[in-house]
């Protein structure tokens, strides 16, 4: 049998169910999919998936001020000011 070794780390608890969860309707274990995973890193020496900056309209930040300004339009409080980058 393979002698193995213990990793640890910390993942935040919503994305380890998700995890759990596409993993276990691919047949896999999160063990066996990081597994996969650090083979696949160590033989191509890269990440096997493009890594690049989120798209800012989707940052947490962003959409709570969208649900606010949608909360403020149903009550009929909605105050618009332009915005710094709309030139006039």
């Amino acid at each position: 049998m393979t002698q193995t070794v213990t990793v640890n780390f910390k993942l935040d608890p919503a994305v380890k169910r998700d995890m759990e969860q596409a993993c276990q309707a691919m047949g896999l274990t999160m063990s066996a999919a990081f597994t996969v995973f650090a083979k696949k890193v160590a033989s191509e020496r890269r990440i096997p998936f493009e890594i690049s900056a989120p798209d800012s309209f989707y940052d947490p930040r962003n959409i709570a001020y969208l649900k606010n300004k949608m909360r403020e339009y149903k009550e009929g409080n909605l105050q618009l000011v332009e915005h710094e980058l709309i030139e006039g």
